[in-house]
């Protein structure tokens, strides 16, 4: 195992990726920017080394910095955290020829599956479904009108590389495809450098489910269950769960050995997640695979048992896992809900200073924070600034907790989305389950 490793995220992942190694008895290093010089997880690791302006490109973007202070406290890996350079795979293949080990998939893999066009054909060939579309990149509008017009509307327009729903976008009829096309490729090159558009056929009323995958480097591979995470806003997650109330157990079955098939066929290592589209026949379809932890992975942790950042760092650090598949049991439900710092109505970002921060204690009740009272919450990063995980042994108990949890949350000083997570979580539709990924744009925002 390592002696020593630098976590090169901030915020709550960086906090929790502590917590795990002091646990196993691993030295960490944190790195922070000149707005972060105050953050919760610098007091926690054990070394910490300023990086740069708060802007990330000066600071957690800055690769060669980066590695120049891993080899400094002689770090012998690097744990990326999610977002920032989770997914560049530039930053794997620097850690790589520096001797630093980058606990994530290869280099290699990141760069295949950072392309959706490329990741869509892998796993096509995979015998993975993916949704009906294309599988290769648009030359112009008038090529996107006529692939649109075979495919027939409504489709999706979507950008190759990146995420967070930027150069995505639903055309639903001719008319539209010019602007939507030449919009969203440049929004796609400005962002990610990258233009590239594809097309593919809208799933109506879908689910947004994905499977977690645990695979070492001698060929075993396992799925944790899913994550519902239907309920979002612009194509961001807000509230997720596991497992899905909508899936039965054959269609459970089927998605988790898809997902296996699709990592192995990649020769892929770590801890990764599959994503699909399940439609209302419960037909799944790949939709892309995230090469990092995910931000929801505290759910799968909550209901399996496991320490999924441990398991990164044993499989890191060349261990197999101890584990196999039929040991891999579901119990309860749990849900997480994304605390952020913005405008409940508008989603605008909140930044200022937090006056009072009192968070609720109490059974099946779990935090991941990334400020206390008296943090400045800056305009440079993320807005997210916790996570409520809630367990129970159903979900309607799962349920009651978060929102006698919610009532008793306390943030003062700035304003969080924490009254639109109560208005989802009261919503008849969420306690009955229907929860589409249309829900908040339904139930939600049509009332503001």
């Amino acid at each position: 195992m390592f002696k020593k490793i630098l976590i090169a995220n901030r915020g709550e992942i960086a906090a929790r990726v502590i917590r795990t190694c002091k646990s196993l008895g691993i030295a960490t290093v944190c790195i922070y920017s000149e707005a972060d010089k105050k953050a919760p997880h610098i007091k926690l690791a054990d070394e910490a080394y300023g990086v740069g302006g708060p802007k990330v490109a000066e600071s957690y973007l800055n690769i060669e910095k980066i590695l120049e202070i891993a080899r400094l406290s002689q770090s012998e890996a690097i744990h990326p955290g999610y977002g920032l350079l989770s997914e560049n795979a530039e930053f794997a293949r620097c850690c790589e020829e520096a001797g630093i080990v980058f606990i994530g998939p290869s280099a290699d893999v990141i760069s295949r599956m950072g392309s959706k066009i490329e990741s869509r054909n892998i796993i096509e060939k995979a015998g993975v479904p993916v949704v009906p579309g294309i599988s290769y990149p648009l030359a112009d509008a008038e090529e996107a009108a006529r692939v649109a017009s075979c495919i027939g509307y409504p489709v999706m327009l979507k950008a190759s590389a990146g995420g967070g729903g930027i150069g995505m976008q639903i055309v639903r009829s001719e008319s539209e495809i010019q602007k939507a096309f030449e919009g969203n490729r440049k929004r796609a090159s400005d962002f990610f450098g990258d233009g590239a558009m594809y097309i593919e056929k809208v799933v109506e009323n879908p689910r947004h489910i994905e499977i977690q995958i645990l695979a070492d480097s001698y060929g075993n591979t396992v799925f944790l269950w899913e994550r519902e995470c239907s309920i979002q806003r612009r194509h961001q997650k807000v509230v997720e769960e596991a497992p899905s109330t909508y899936l039965d157990e054959l269609t459970r079955g089927k998605m988790g050995e898809a997902a296996v098939m699709a990592a192995k066929s990649i020769g892929y290592r770590n801890a990764g997640t599959i994503e699909f589209l399940v439609d209302e026949n419960k037909n799944f379809f790949f939709l892309e695979m995230n090469t990092r932890l995910q931000v929801e992975h505290t759910i799968t942790e909550e209901i399996t048992g496991l320490d999924l950042v441990a398991e990164q760092l044993r499989i890191a650090a060349g261990h197999s896992l101890n584990f196999g598949q039929s040991d891999v049991k579901l119990g309860g439900h749990a849900i997480e809900v994304r605390i952020y710092a913005e405008d409940p109505k508008t989603f605008f970002p909140s930044p200022g200073t937090i006056t009072k921060f009192a968070i609720p204690e109490g059974q099946g009740i779990r935090h991941e924070l990334a400020v206390y009272e008296g943090s400045l919450v800056t305009p440079f990063y993320d807005p997210m600034i916790a996570k409520l995980v809630v367990k129970g042994k159903d979900r309607n108990e799962a349920i009651d907790r978060l929102q006698e949890a919610l009532a008793h949350y306390q943030v003062q000083g700035i304003k969080t989305n924490i009254p639109m997570l109560q208005e989802v979580i009261a919503h008849p539709a969420f306690r009955s389950g229907d929860t589409t990924t249309d829900f908040v744009a339904k139930y939600i925002l049509e009332k503001t």
